[in-house]
């Protein structure tokens, strides 16, 4: 089972950032304009319209390399968290406004939807991350 994870968790974690990156990449006007009808400050998706990108395709190349795979599990694994957090708070009213949870191919998804697929993919970044941690270890010893 662990060989499982291993071998299979950073290659869908690759996928899924790259798709990800591309998908706002070759829509950039429309991300920008979602990113601004998000509940959060103007700065703040601003800033998010130039850093996700680059976040995104950084730790799908980190995750491609045996030296790297960590640094790309604990990135995905970072980011996935914040989105996570930031779908459990619109779900519990937080914001003010709720808006779509755009997003390419799963765009169709609701924030329930959303959230339980960001759910399953922490917990796979989590557990990948885990078990590659804990061979690491092994490996030095």
């Amino acid at each position: 089972m662990k060989a499982i994870f291993k071998s299979t968790v950073p290659p869908l974690l690759v996928l899924l950032f790259s798709y990800a990156a591309f998908s706002k990449l070759f829509t950039i006007t429309a991300f920008d304009e979602q990113l601004h009808n998000q509940a959060f400050p103007g700065w703040l998706a601003d800033f998010l319209l130039y850093f996700l990108i680059p976040a995104e395709l950084i730790t799908a190349v980190l995750l491609c390399f045996k030296r790297t795979v960590i640094v790309g599990l604990l990135g995905s694994t970072l980011m996935l968290l914040a989105f996570t957090a930031y779908i459990v708070l619109v779900l519990a009213g937080y914001f003010s406004k709720s808006p779509c949870s755009c997003g390419g191919v799963l765009n169709g998804l609701g924030w329930k939807s959303h959230l339980i697929f960001n759910l399953v993919f922490t917990l796979l970044a989590i557990t990948s991350l885990t078990i590659h941690l804990k061979q690491e270890v092994r490996d030095k010893e």
